[in-house]
């Protein structure tokens, strides 16, 4: 396989124009029907928000993973006869590759291989734009490559054997992996600065409450950064739309606090990616209140709001107070609530499952539209009254005026 990652050049996209692709999944002993269809569903997104067009999906139901082709023989052959017979140029599996995996399935299809990793990886290569986003992702993209170097580094120059070629007896791979080391080693020490001055800057923040958006990817923390901090945030229907922490001072009522907007969540984040942001999450480690923003109109948002809890938790940040903004309401009850409900019942369903995530909740619950700005004043209210008591808690020495 070639390597789409050269030392010491500038980071691309591995999909560079609009290519075609199909996803590959497996239902398997630990994955049901339904969730192999959600996790495809999520694959054929981040294709696209790759620059790819999915043109089709094939699932195959398997104990394991078959250890040379993912999928078993027969679906292999049958993924192969597609891509040659509609000139497909991508093909996308929903779980990790080995390197192995990756050599043979190349070999067979004569197509590009990439795994759900690799993608996300990609789009966040591409997205990346301040030196700190830039240096995560590439430490994270190279710890992802050093357990699959083997034949996978064509552009190293090789030692070569006869007179005067005779190395120190180091076989390639072993020089490859003794680079790419050093290479971490260097994004680490280069990431250990760049964080240093991070930890100075909100230092300097001064006694003011810190408030952090988090949330799975692309359920509208930057679009409701921009209603509530009046920002100018990047906000698309992409994921990963946001990589970079933005902070902003808001002020609600004469009472100010600051807001940071952080990258959103996914299901099999790859784990070197998580532990390459950890130094970015720490807005949300010494936060004083977190908002976890749910797109309560996606069917599968109560999954969401697990992955997010249990990424927060791997992250030490599960004691830190939680304020839920369920998001996207108006699109909720367009897909929940027929039309020829009568205003009772629409408005008596509408209440039972407000008043069921109250409960849940203890109280710490919205309900909004964030692209129309419906609820955000009752989100408004709740915030300063959160806020205030925190800064009673907090700074209890400081007189407030708001």
């Amino acid at each position: 396989m070639a390597n789409e990652w050269n030392l010491g050049e500038k980071k691309r996209a591995l999909v560079k124009n609009i290519e075609k692709a199909v996803i590959v999944g497996l239902i398997s002993s630990e994955q049901t029907v339904e969730q192999a269809v959600e996790y495809l569903d999520e694959l054929e997104f981040l294709a696209v928000t790759a620059g790819a067009v999915v043109k089709k999906r094939f699932m195959q139901k398997l104990r394991h993973p078959d250890n040379r082709t993912f999928v078993g023989k027969g679906k292999a052959e049958e993924i192969r006869a597609y891509v040659q017979e509609n000139d497909i140029e991508l093909i996308i599996f929903d779980d990790d590759l080995t390197a192995k995996q990756v050599g043979i399935l190349e070999e067979r299809m004569e197509r590009k291989i990439l795994d759900r990793s690799t993608l996300i990886l990609d789009i966040f290569a591409a997205r990346a734009q301040t030196a700190q986003a830039k240096v995560q992702v590439e430490l994270a993209q190279m710890q992802y490559l050093l357990p699959r170097l083997r034949g996978m580094w064509d552009h190293l120059e090789r030692q070569k054997g006869g007179i005067g070629m005779r190395g120190p007896g180091e076989k390639e791979i072993e020089t490859d992996r003794r680079i790419v080391r050093d290479k971490v080693s260097l994004l680490k020490k280069r990431l250990e600065k760049i964080d240093l001055q991070a930890r100075t800057q909100r230092k300097n923040r001064g006694e003011m409450i810190r408030v952090a958006l988090v949330g799975y990817t692309n359920v509208g923390k930057s679009t409701l950064m921009n209603v509530l901090g009046k920002a100018e945030v990047l906000a698309e229907n992409k994921l990963f739309a946001t990589l970079d922490t933005t902070v902003r001072k808001v002020v609600v009522d004469r009472m100010p606090f600051l807001l940071s907007d952080t990258v959103g969540f996914i299901r099999k984040l790859p784990h070197h990616l998580v532990e390459s942001f950890k130094s970015t999450l720490d807005e949300v480690r010494e936060s004083d209140l977190l908002i976890q923003v749910v797109d309560i109109s996606h069917p599968q948002y109560k999954d969401h709001i697990a992955v997010v809890n249990k990424t927060l938790k791997g992250l030490g940040a599960e004691n830190i107070p939680m304020l839920y903004v369920f998001n996207k309401m108006d699109l909720y009850l367009e897909q929940n609530l027929d039309d020829l409900l009568l205003d009772e019942e629409r408005e008596g369903l509408i209440q039972e499952m407000k008043t069921s995530w109250e409960i849940e909740t203890q109280g710490n619950a919205c309900f909004i539209a964030a692209l129309h700005k419906d609820g955000v004043q009752e989100l408004r209210e709740k915030l300063k009254t959160l806020v205030n008591d925190l800064y009673i808690k907090r700074y209890p020495y400081k007189t407030r005026f708001w």
